[in-house]
């Protein structure tokens, strides 16, 4: 066996030399006749989508938090109530300023159209002041919640992203606009990429606004601040703005310039990457010498963690045997496994996750009146159904005899419990036919939350007692710890 294990590592080191090589050596010969298509059809747009997949993860976190506000029933029923006691509302938005180090937060009533800040209400809204369109355009659209980039209300100086959400009431109805701004300088992610790739590439990376415009830039971009100041974009300049995406080239200084635009919707802005032409002999072969050390480097890591995870991997299937035979849920060791790293991933993302741990109420009776088949049957067909009505996400566990554990990644306490109610429900409703007989089964479940840093043992515990406090209230009850 372990012949076999070094052969694969060996195998799979070659392909991957040959491989390596083979392309660091064509991509030599032909670096210099396909540079330009490469360019202007794949690096240059390469960047703007990466450029664009940083904007659209920064703006997550205001969109939820906006979400949040939007949802909040201390929101609603505050404005449902009349309003009446502003300070309440005011120290909510400066409390949602503070714990998310936003810029703003805000809050505008249909009713009286008071714009509440974490300073004081600022104004009423109009439908005659011009600066008060965005609320009724939020207040009017389909969408639930709108991005635009403005002047802050409050400091006419500073442009700023906001995150305009609704609030309806509880049937649906538009009572309000809510949500959060931050500063255009703060999608930091997105600057440290663009001096990323201008430092690392040698690309120019600037956004413009509809009139061409240079609205952010990094540095080393010059003192041009519009499109038509720019050496060599002038000519294209019209062709760039009105189009949502655009790939041109124009002659500058003995060299050829590729240019590649793409609009961002969330701000309509266009962002604008160039590149020039310019490449050396000397500068490719560095490259091709680069790529040769790193391919080989590469090719001894692939082959020695190819090796090492064929050898682990080998170990752990033959030590585990991943599901229960009779009902095809997964055992304890692989469910202590997921859930080291479904509890690494609820944090990394900041997500809750639950587990519900449940037996079936007098399996006793079933097994004593129906025989072991009765009770085989009435396990495969429970289990059956529970799969049948959870995520494909949700882990089910055979913990032991007929008591089960489903983790529910990405799901609260409360989530957890009405699911748990469904699944109960479901069971109840749903007798097992065995023979001619209709075994009725109903289960008792114990439902609670993952806590940060606490380990399985503590978590089993507390889910074990609500277990208990269920099954001691009498058959076919839930309890949350």
């Amino acid at each position: 066996m372990l012949g076999k294990k070094v052969y694969f590592a060996v195998i799979l080191c070659v392909l991957l030399a040959v491989g390596f090589l083979t392309t660091s050596f064509v991509s030599f010969y032909v670096a210099r006749e396909l540079l330009e298509e490469q360019i202007s059809e794949t690096t240059l747009p390469l960047t703007s989508d990466n450029i664009y997949s940083e904007i659209q993860r920064d703006l997550l976190q205001p969109i939820f938090i906006s979400s949040l506000m939007a949802h909040d029933t201390f929101v609603r029923d505050w404005a449902l109530s009349g309003e009446s006691d502003p300070d309440r509302i005011i120290k909510y938005l400066a409390e949602i300023q503070s714990r998310y180090d936003t810029i703003t937060a805000y809050f505008i009533s249909e009713e009286l159209r008071n714009y509440y800040h974490p300073s004081g209400i600022i104004k009423q809204v109009s439908e005659d002041d011009p600066a008060d369109e965005w609320y009724f355009r939020a207040r009017d659209a389909k969408k639930d919640y709108e991005i635009n980039i403005d002047d802050d209300t409050v400091d006419r100086s500073r442009m700023s992203i906001f995150v305009n959400y609704q609030v309806r009431d509880y049937d649906g109805n538009v009572i309000g606009i809510t949500g959060v701004g931050l500063s255009v300088s703060s999608v930091s992610s997105v600057t440290n990429l663009i001096e990323t790739y201008q430092n690392r590439y040698g690309r120019t990376i600037y956004f413009v606004d509809n009139e061409g415009h240079v609205t952010l830039r990094g540095s080393g971009f010059g003192d041009a601040h519009s499109l038509h100041d720019r050496p060599g974009m002038r000519l294209h300049a019209t062709k760039i703005l009105t189009s949502p995406g655009a790939s041109i080239s124009y002659e500058d200084d003995g060299h050829t310039h590729f240019v590649n635009s793409r609009l961002v919707p969330e701000f309509s802005w266009l962002l604008i990457v160039e590149q020039s032409d310019y490449s050396s002999d000397a500068r490719l072969q560095s490259t091709l010498f680069i790529n040769i050390a790193i391919s080989l480097a590469i090719t001894f890591v692939v082959g020695l963690i190819a090796y090492l995870t064929v050898r682990n991997y080998q170990r752990r299937l033959e030590e585990l045997a991943s599901r229960d035979k009779l009902t095809g849920s997964f055992n304890r060791q692989v469910f202590d496994m997921i859930f080291d790293q479904a509890t690494k991933t609820a944090k990394r993302q900041k997500t809750p996750l639950s587990v519900m741990c449940f037996d079936l109420d007098g399996f006793k009776e079933i097994n004593d009146n129906y025989g072991h088949p009765g009770g085989d049957a009435v396990l495969r067909e429970v289990l059956t159904m529970i799969r049948q009505n959870v995520r494909e996400v949700d882990l089910i566990c055979r913990w032991g005899g007929d008591e089960f554990v489903i983790m529910f990644p990405e799901t609260g306490r409360q989530d957890a419990l009405t699911k748990a109610r469904s699944l109960a429900d479901q069971i109840r409703q749903s007798p097992v036919r065995f023979g001619r007989d209709h075994i009725p089964i109903t289960i008792s479940a114990g439902v609670t939350e993952y806590r940060d840093a606490e380990d399985l043992d503590t978590l089993m515990g507390r889910v074990d007692n609500a277990l208990y406090t269920a099954k001691a209230s009498g058959r076919d009850h839930i309890s949350i710890a």
